[in-house]
């Protein structure tokens, strides 16, 4: 499957990328017969439906995101947190009127407008925990059920709808072991378990040959992909499973019902997967890039496949794969790319005719339409052109077959916000979203960022967003807070952070730095800091620190770290890696011990961390020496540590372990455990007593009262 104009693609470990050929190539499959669906197949069970006046607005400065289009693109329905939790919204695309249609406080993360225009589903998390479930409701608001997730143990997320819209697909992961069985090396599975016995897969299909043995039947742990009949009428037909999977989405099913792309992998080695659904193998694998799990789409006839990949390149581009009848690669080439930009978000409607591409460039988002041309044996495209955003970064973008889309937009001066670009590519705000000016309450406006570089120790490249507080001596060394994004994966971007809001209003500045395993730069500088890599990423911390303070931005006697997730990791590592640097720390929800984290998190989440920090078994030594509680013996600042109670993600063991121990040491330490809030905290109450607590510690440390 040659990459025209570059190296042939190949699978890792040299294994071709192209599955053999199905039994009886040549002549079409017959269409796919529902198999009896497995004892864990998702279940779909009836829900209230949404009754009574729309929950009153308590934030002014709300955000509006994830938007899904009617088949019309008369009406939207997207996710709005205006009465303080994120929930699905409705209204007309151009009125100011849109309604609730799940007033449940259950925190809403995506959303689907069925291709029909019957359905909206939407994907919820109970409690605000990380166990989702996946619903669907009619436009009007009645006929809400469950249709997977809804079984003691289980989640489930979205995936794509059926050309035309009689049926969802669903990825469910199935219970893990009980949690107080739990120890030592976690839930990896040993390279001998997992494996099944010859002919076990069940329309399912094998993954490439490096992630180990073929797919069997799902059991505790796995995953397992579904397409549901949100009317009922027919039993839900299992597409592809797979036991210790990482992750598991359906992207796109064929308007002929035969092909379905599926991403699979764990973090660093995505991989798409064309499956012949009635013969239930893959005829198609190529690496995809992490980020955006929407990763691609097939032309109306399904022979091209459009693909958000950086296989064997830097940076993202959009790929045209040729199928051939049996689904099978006829040549793969290179449709768009961007010298030192990756392709982020990749939107494509179901006609096919054209496309919206989102280019990352420094953390700015580039919006570029482009017309399609799968008949073009060169690959070319076009036309394209370039729509003028108001706001900095488009995190979802949502087309419209008869031209023009809907955009959700973010900025360093506004709350996301929902905006229409009609046929030429014009964008209006949508009289839901919030306006720019009350982004912020008055009287403190916000802040714009100005990107900084700085090199370290080693040579390489770092880059982030510096925020200076207001009414800040420019002259004069101030207090500064180094935030350290999530993921590593994760980038940090110009968008408006209210915690940085928070503790720019107390006077402390904020450096957002983008340290190795961070994506935005390109794949090497994400896998920098893979096995013992991960050492340098936390002395690229305190090279942040100490490039902000010889521009003479930052005191260095008043520096502090903070950080969410990886970044709350790291927020612990380099309090004891540099003890005597930082003032004072905040780290949330942070792993302490890799130990204890594989030991508790989930299944799919063990699989793919071990792919980024290393495995528990094999990599025992490595990941100790990395753990914070390793080195906890040096810990010298002050810690405050912030959890989620039902975060499965990251337990908030990690975080009680951490403060236990540096309270035994003598070391101030305090945690805060949100109510009802996960891994994310998606609550307006509990993400303003975040702020405001996290800001306290800063400030009572950074800036003592004299």
């Amino acid at each position: 499957m040659p990459l025209e104009h570059t190296n042939p693609l190949r699978h890792a470990h040299g294994t071709p990328g192209v599955a053999a050929a199905p039994p009886g190539a040549g002549a079409r499959p017959p269409d796919p017969v529902p198999v009896p669906a497995p004892a864990s197949a998702p279940t779909p069970v009836a829900m209230p439906a949404h009754r009574g006046v729309d929950p009153p607005t308590v934030l002014a400065a709300h955000g509006c995101w994830y938007p899904s289009a009617d088949p019309t693109g008369g009406h939207v329905a997207f996710i709005c947190d205006r009465a303080g939790v994120p929930q699905l919204w409705s209204g007309p695309a151009r009125g100011a009127e849109v309604h609730v249609l799940d007033g449940d406080p259950d925190p809403v993360t995506e959303v689907s407008w069925s291709p029909d225009g019957r359905w909206i589903a939407y994907t919820s998390a109970p409690g605000g925990g990380e166990h989702t479930r996946v619903l669907v409701v009619r436009p009007d608001g009645t006929g809400r059920q469950v249709l997977a997730g809804a079984e003691p143990g289980s989640s489930a997320h979205l995936g794509c709808w059926t050309r035309d819209g009689t049926a969802l697909a669903v990825t469910v992961a199935h219970p893990s072991p009980v949690r107080s069985e739990h120890a030592g090396p976690g839930h990896l599975p040993s390279e001998t378990e997992g494996a099944s016995p010859a002919g076990g897969l069940t329309r399912g299909a094998a993954p490439s040959e490096r992630d180990g043995p073929a797919l069997g039947p799902v059991r505790s742990g796995g995953l397992a992909a579904y397409l549901v009949d949100p009317d009922g009428a027919t039993a839900p037909v299992l597409l592809f499973s797979e036991e210790g999977a990482a992750s598991l989405r359906v992207c796109d099913v064929s308007a002929d019902g035969r092909f379905a792309l599926v991403r699979r992998g764990p973090r660093g080695r995505r991989e798409a997967l064309v499956l012949d659904i009635a013969a239930g193998r893959t005829t198609f694998g190529l690496h995809v890039a992490d980020g955006d799990p929407w990763i691609g789409r097939f032309s109306a006839d399904a022979r091209t496949l459009w693909l958000r990949s950086d296989a064997e390149r830097e940076f993202a581009a959009l790929l045209k794969v040729r199928l051939d009848e049996e689904g099978k690669s006829g040549g793969v080439s290179v449709a768009a790319e961007r010298e030192g930009s990756a392709l982020d978000l990749l939107s494509v409607p179901h006609h096919g005719q054209w496309a919206v591409l989102a280019w990352n460039a420094h953390g700015a988002t580039e919006l570029e339409s482009v017309g399609l041309t799968p008949d073009r044996a060169d690959g070319a495209i076009g036309p394209r052109h370039h729509p003028v955003l108001p706001h900095e970064v488009v995190t979802r973008i949502a087309p419209v077959e008869r031209g023009g889309l809907f955009a959700a937009l973010s900025g360093s001066r506004r709350r996301p916000g929902i905006w229409e670009l009609d046929e030429a590519l014009v964008p209006s705000r949508t009289g839901w979203s919030a306006r720019d000016e009350d982004a912020v309450p008055p009287g403190r406006p916000p802040v714009r960022p100005v990107p900084l570089r700085c090199e370290a120790r080693d040579g390489l490249v770092l880059g982030g967003w510096y925020y200076r507080a207001p009414e800040q001596d420019p002259g004069r060394p101030a207090p500064c807070v180094i935030h350290l994004h999530g993921g590593p994966e994760e980038q940090e971007r110009p968008v408006f952070n209210p915690l940085y809001h928070e503790l720019l209003g107390r006077g402390l500045d904020v450096f957002a730095p983008d340290v190795r395993g961070s994506s935005g730069w390109g794949r090497s500088f994400v896998d920098a800091d893979l096995g013992a890599g991960r050492f340098a990423a936390i002395d690229d911390v305190a090279d942040c620190a100490a490039h902000v303070v010889s521009l003479g931005y930052a005191d260095p006697l008043r520096l502090g770290v903070m950080g969410r997730s990886y970044g709350g990791y790291l927020t612990m590592a380099s309090l004891v890696w540099h003890p005597d640097l930082f003032r004072a720390g905040v780290a949330v929800c942070g792993m302490s011990d890799f130990d204890t984290f594989f030991a508790g998190t989930e299944p799919w989440i063990a699989q793919s961390a071990a792919a980024k920090y290393g495995h528990p078994e094999h990599d025992r030594e490595l990941l100790r020496s990395l753990s914070p509680m390793s080195r906890v013996d040096q810990l010298r600042a002050p810690v405050l540590a912030v959890h989620g109670e039902h975060d499965t993600n990251v337990p908030p063991t990690e975080s009680e372990q951490f403060v236990r121990a540096a309270r035994d040491r003598g070391v101030p330490a305090r945690q805060l455990t949100l109510r009802n809030e996960g891994h994310e905290f998606l609550r307006a109450d509990n993400r303003r007593l975040y702020r405001r607590t996290a800001a306290d510690w800063l400030e009572r440390h950074l800036r003592p009262t004299p």
